[in-house]
Protein backbone atom coordinates (compact mmCIF):
# COMPACT_ATOMS: atom_id res chain seq x y z
CA UNK A 1 0.00 0.00 0.00
CA UNK A 2 2.64 2.35 0.76
CA UNK A 3 4.66 2.02 -2.60
CA UNK A 4 1.65 2.36 -4.62
CA UNK A 5 2.39 6.37 -5.15
CA UNK A 6 5.75 5.48 -6.35
CA UNK A 7 4.90 3.21 -8.42
CA UNK A 8 2.32 5.40 -9.96
CA UNK A 9 4.51 8.22 -10.12
CA UNK A 10 6.97 6.30 -12.14
CA UNK A 11 3.83 5.30 -14.50
CA UNK A 12 3.13 9.30 -14.91
CA UNK A 13 6.95 9.84 -16.05
CA UNK A 14 6.92 6.94 -18.12
CA UNK A 15 3.56 8.24 -19.66
CA UNK A 16 5.14 11.50 -20.54
CA UNK A 17 7.95 9.92 -21.76
CA UNK A 18 5.46 7.97 -24.34
CA UNK A 19 3.63 11.48 -25.26
CA UNK A 20 6.91 13.15 -25.74
CA UNK A 21 7.81 10.36 -28.02
CA UNK A 22 4.56 10.68 -30.11
CA UNK A 23 5.09 14.72 -30.26
CA UNK A 24 8.51 13.38 -32.22
CA UNK A 25 10.76 14.77 -29.36
CA UNK A 26 14.18 13.07 -29.97
CA UNK A 27 14.95 10.47 -27.27
CA UNK A 28 18.42 11.77 -26.53
CA UNK A 29 20.74 14.49 -28.00
CA UNK A 30 20.65 14.82 -31.97
CA UNK A 31 24.36 14.89 -31.31
CA UNK A 32 24.63 11.02 -31.08
CA UNK A 33 26.24 11.23 -27.56
CA UNK A 34 24.76 11.39 -23.63
CA UNK A 35 26.32 13.24 -21.45
CA UNK A 36 26.09 13.19 -17.78
CA UNK A 37 27.10 17.03 -17.76
CA UNK A 38 27.06 19.54 -19.99
CA UNK A 39 27.91 23.20 -19.15
CA UNK A 40 28.07 25.44 -22.04
CA UNK A 41 25.31 27.36 -22.73
CA UNK A 42 24.38 26.54 -25.83
CA UNK A 43 22.62 24.16 -28.02
CA UNK A 44 23.52 20.81 -26.03
CA UNK A 45 21.33 22.82 -23.13
CA UNK A 46 18.42 20.54 -22.20
CA UNK A 47 19.52 17.62 -24.40
CA UNK A 48 21.33 15.66 -21.91
CA UNK A 49 21.17 14.20 -18.65
CA UNK A 50 21.99 17.60 -16.81
CA UNK A 51 23.03 20.59 -17.28
CA UNK A 52 22.68 24.35 -15.29
CA UNK A 53 18.61 24.07 -15.34
CA UNK A 54 18.88 21.07 -13.82
CA UNK A 55 18.89 23.30 -10.42
CA UNK A 56 16.02 24.62 -11.16
CA UNK A 57 14.09 21.14 -11.87
CA UNK A 58 15.60 20.24 -7.95
CA UNK A 59 13.83 23.42 -6.81
CA UNK A 60 10.37 22.93 -8.12
CA UNK A 61 10.97 19.74 -6.32
CA UNK A 62 11.58 22.38 -3.03
CA UNK A 63 8.14 23.86 -3.89
CA UNK A 64 6.09 21.24 -4.53
CA UNK A 65 6.99 19.10 -1.73
CA UNK A 66 5.99 22.51 0.41
CA UNK A 67 2.69 22.97 -1.72
CA UNK A 68 1.49 19.43 -1.47
CA UNK A 69 2.83 19.35 2.35
CA UNK A 70 0.47 22.37 2.70
CA UNK A 71 -2.42 21.32 0.79
CA UNK A 72 -2.35 17.34 1.46
CA UNK A 73 -0.55 17.31 4.53
CA UNK A 74 -2.51 13.44 5.53
CA UNK A 75 -1.83 12.11 2.37
CA UNK A 76 1.17 9.73 1.92
CA UNK A 77 4.39 10.68 0.67
CA UNK A 78 4.29 8.48 -2.39
CA UNK A 79 0.69 10.24 -3.44
CA UNK A 80 1.99 13.73 -3.05
CA UNK A 81 5.04 12.58 -4.97
CA UNK A 82 2.97 11.32 -7.28
CA UNK A 83 0.99 14.96 -7.85
CA UNK A 84 4.55 16.32 -8.28
CA UNK A 85 5.47 14.43 -11.07
CA UNK A 86 1.98 14.59 -12.76
CA UNK A 87 2.78 18.32 -12.81
CA UNK A 88 6.60 18.36 -13.42
CA UNK A 89 5.31 15.95 -16.61
CA UNK A 90 2.89 18.00 -17.50
CA UNK A 91 5.12 21.09 -17.70
CA UNK A 92 7.73 19.06 -19.86
CA UNK A 93 4.79 18.00 -22.44
CA UNK A 94 4.08 21.71 -22.28
CA UNK A 95 7.82 23.24 -22.44
CA UNK A 96 8.21 20.75 -25.75
CA UNK A 97 4.87 22.41 -27.29
CA UNK A 98 5.72 24.85 -30.17
CA UNK A 99 3.82 27.54 -28.70
CA UNK A 100 6.30 27.07 -25.57
CA UNK A 101 9.25 27.07 -27.87
CA UNK A 102 8.82 29.54 -29.69
CA UNK A 103 8.21 31.86 -26.73
CA UNK A 104 11.46 30.65 -25.18
CA UNK A 105 13.11 32.04 -28.44
CA UNK A 106 11.17 35.53 -28.37
CA UNK A 107 10.92 35.95 -24.80
CA UNK A 108 14.63 34.97 -23.51
CA UNK A 109 18.23 34.41 -24.29
CA UNK A 110 17.25 30.53 -25.50
CA UNK A 111 17.53 31.80 -29.51
CA UNK A 112 18.86 28.61 -30.42
CA UNK A 113 16.48 26.63 -28.38
CA UNK A 114 14.36 23.69 -29.81
CA UNK A 115 13.06 21.64 -27.19
CA UNK A 116 14.36 18.77 -24.75
CA UNK A 117 15.50 15.17 -25.29
CA UNK A 118 12.92 12.84 -23.84
CA UNK A 119 16.27 11.76 -21.55
CA UNK A 120 16.74 14.99 -20.54
CA UNK A 121 12.97 15.35 -19.77
CA UNK A 122 12.96 12.54 -18.07
CA UNK A 123 15.91 13.47 -15.95
CA UNK A 124 14.55 16.99 -15.68
CA UNK A 125 11.62 14.59 -13.96
CA UNK A 126 13.83 12.82 -11.64
CA UNK A 127 15.65 15.72 -10.79
CA UNK A 128 12.61 17.03 -9.20
CA UNK A 129 11.75 14.34 -7.49
CA UNK A 130 14.82 14.41 -5.81
CA UNK A 131 14.09 17.56 -4.72
CA UNK A 132 10.68 16.42 -3.60
CA UNK A 133 12.44 13.78 -1.32
CA UNK A 134 15.51 16.02 0.15
CA UNK A 135 12.67 18.67 1.33
CA UNK A 136 10.84 15.40 2.94
CA UNK A 137 13.76 14.68 5.33
CA UNK A 138 15.74 17.75 5.33
CA UNK A 139 15.03 21.00 7.80
CA UNK A 140 13.25 23.77 6.16
CA UNK A 141 15.61 25.85 6.63
CA UNK A 142 18.43 23.56 4.64
CA UNK A 143 16.08 23.76 2.03
CA UNK A 144 15.23 26.99 1.71
CA UNK A 145 18.69 27.61 1.92
CA UNK A 146 20.04 25.40 -0.93
CA UNK A 147 17.29 26.43 -2.99
CA UNK A 148 18.79 30.20 -2.89
CA UNK A 149 22.20 29.27 -3.59
CA UNK A 150 21.37 27.24 -6.37
CA UNK A 151 19.33 30.09 -7.77
CA UNK A 152 22.49 32.43 -7.40
CA UNK A 153 24.96 29.50 -8.18
CA UNK A 154 23.37 29.36 -11.82
CA UNK A 155 22.60 33.53 -11.56
CA UNK A 156 26.42 34.03 -10.95
CA UNK A 157 27.58 31.44 -13.73
CA UNK A 158 25.02 31.27 -16.74
CA UNK A 159 23.21 34.73 -15.72
CA UNK A 160 19.64 32.81 -15.87
CA UNK A 161 17.48 30.82 -13.23
CA UNK A 162 14.58 30.08 -11.92
CA UNK A 163 13.09 33.07 -10.74
CA UNK A 164 14.48 34.74 -14.11
CA UNK A 165 13.10 32.82 -16.53
CA UNK A 166 9.44 32.76 -14.83
CA UNK A 167 10.05 36.24 -15.24
CA UNK A 168 10.77 36.22 -19.15
CA UNK A 169 8.39 33.73 -19.93
CA UNK A 170 5.48 35.69 -18.15
CA UNK A 171 7.01 39.56 -18.46
CA UNK A 172 10.31 39.50 -20.65
CA UNK A 173 11.90 42.86 -19.53
CA UNK A 174 14.41 43.94 -22.35
CA UNK A 175 16.83 45.42 -19.67
CA UNK A 176 17.34 41.83 -18.12
CA UNK A 177 17.35 39.85 -21.66
CA UNK A 178 20.59 42.31 -22.56
CA UNK A 179 22.14 41.49 -19.62
CA UNK A 180 21.83 37.49 -19.93
CA UNK A 181 23.05 38.32 -23.41
CA UNK A 182 26.26 39.28 -22.49
CA UNK A 183 27.53 36.37 -21.07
Amino acid sequence: MKQRGFILALLIALGAAAILYLMGRPPICTCGTIALWHGPIDSGNSQHLSDWYSLSHIIHGFLFYGATHLLMRRRPLGIRLSVAVAIEAAWEILENSPIIIDRYRTATIALGYSGDSILNSMSDIGMMALGFLFASRAPVWLTVIIAIGFELLALAVIRDNLTLNVLMLAWPIDAIKEWQSAL
